[in-house]
């Protein structure tokens, strides 16, 4: 089957799912870049199943300002393939914001796989995520659909933090592990997303067919990495920063490992369609800098109350997703589960305006690689990194995903040509953290320092 895609697609990028309650802000932080002077957004189609609801969504996206009439309305609906097949002949991008990804995604990477057209979503579910590549990556290849799942807060900032953290390890110095801190702060109450938490529930519910569907898969090499992993406590009081954390099994761990095993793969990173010479060498030059860690998360508290709520939830989580009926009192009744943490109504724009995130990495290795082979396996050097940025589900996710499409419009020719690959291994070597920082999203060294015994 040869890619139906139109050579001239009408629309640059077709947001879907743009009525949702994610998708209003990434249709907001869109027209910021909708035919402003150096922007490759020259056009822009809204997509969902309720015309009148995507009509809504793009006069409060546009406000103050009337919406822009150069904006269309699309109806596509992802129980209906011939409608996502149409849509993805109008459109060179989908950027997909319809969760939770398990029970709606699949046919829309399907439509754009087959269609050769380009696909980013903000996913943060690693059963999905792990399933298209295995089911549409050789597809997607041949037609040149490069389809990139977790553009938002999962898992940009972790991708990015770990290669901004291995960059910092100059040679002859080594990471072997690289930790990261997420501390959420807010100035109000704020109830998180609920289509987050119904991801969550489904897949802890799931964690089954993510394990069977490794068990089906030929085995990827490992990355090679400096020192045996440390085995670090659940719940620790991180003096460094002053938190207490805890240990999370994490998307974000699971897409920062899938980037390394496919660096492990191809070391020089993955070649652009039509790259320059001088591309070919950035890229090569970048991917040499970088180094890989074992890799893990932690949620921080500065109480160990706020970490009595972490625990909370994912003890409800693990006992209640199992079932039928458990999950339908964890989805029934989020706030209870959750102790108020996350609600159906979602939060309002001053909540969501009071949030902020910071991301901690906590490297340690070694100064000198041949310490390693020399049978020295404790790090005697530290180097903490952070990113900073603004709420995480409605700014800093619509900011990522929105700054990712506009390098896959605008830097086409030096990207792999097709495939499912993950955000980190595509948009590392762009101008991606660039973009990030010019929109409010801080990269910085905190220090550098011996461990000393």
């Amino acid at each position: 089957m040869e890619p139906t895609q139109k050579p001239n697609p009408v629309y640059d990028i077709v947001i879907l799912g743009a009525s949702g309650f994610t998708g209003k802000y990434v249709v907001r932080e869109a027209l910021k870049f909708l035919q402003t002077p150096s922007s490759p957004l020259k056009s822009l189609a809204l997509a969902g199943r309720n015309p009148t609801r995507l009509t809504q969504s793009l006069q409060w996206a546009s406000r103050p300002n009337p919406p822009p009439s150069s904006v269309d309305i699309l109806t596509a609906d992802t129980s209906d393939p011939d409608s996502l097949r149409r849509l993805c002949t109008q459109t060179k991008l989908v950027l997909n914001c319809v969760g939770p990804f398990r029970i709606h995604g699949d046919p829309v990477v399907s439509a754009c796989a087959d269609s050769g057209c380009d696909y980013l979503d903000i996913s943060g579910e690693p059963e999905f995520m792990e399933r298209m590549e295995a089911k549409y990556h050789e597809r997607a290849e041949e037609t040149g659909s490069l389809i990139v799942s977790a553009c938002g807060f999962d898992s940009i900032p972790a991708e990015l933090g770990l290669l901004f953290n291995s960059k910092q390890w100059e040679p002859p110095s080594v990471p072997n592990q690289i930790e990261a801190y997420l501390a959420l702060e807010s100035t109000k109450k704020m109830a998180g997303n609920f289509g987050t938490y119904e991801s969550a529930v489904l897949g802890v519910a799931n964690a089954e067919k993510l394990k069977e569907l490794r068990r089906s898969r030929p085995r990827k090499p490992r990355p090679s990495i400096h020192g045996p992993p440390a085995k670090g406590p659940t719940l620790e009081n991180q003096k460094k920063i002053g938190l207490w954390a805890l240990k999370l099994p994490s998307a974000d761990a699971v897409v920062v490992r899938r980037t390394l095993t496919t660096l492990t793969e191809k070391p020089h990173g993955l070649p652009g369609v039509n790259e320059t010479p001088d591309q070919i060498q950035k890229r090569e030059a970048f991917w040499s800098a970088i180094k890989p860690a074992h890799f893990g998360v932690k949620i921080t508290s500065k109480s160990l109350f706020g970490i009595f709520r972490y625990v909370t939830l994912g003890v409800s989580l693990g006992l209640l997703s199992k079932f039928s009926f458990g999950r339908w009192l964890l989805l029934k009744f989020p706030s209870v589960f959750s102790l108020g943490w996350f609600q159906k109504k979602g939060p309002s724009e001053e909540e969501v305006e009071s949030a902020t995130f910071k991301m901690w990495f906590i490297g340690r290795g070694y100064s000198e690689e041949s310490l390693v082979s020399e049978g020295k396996t404790k790090p005697d050097m530290e180097i903490i990194t952070r990113i900073s940025g603004p709420e995480i589900g409605y700014i800093t996710t619509p900011i990522a995903l929105v700054q990712c499409g506009l390098i896959v419009l605008g830097q086409r020719e030096s990207l792999v040509k097709g495939g499912v690959y993950t955000p980190g291994i595509v948009f590392g070597p762009t101008d991606i953290q660039q973009r990030l920082e010019d929109n409010g999203i801080s990269f910085e060294v905190i220090s550098k320092n011996k461990i000393q015994d």
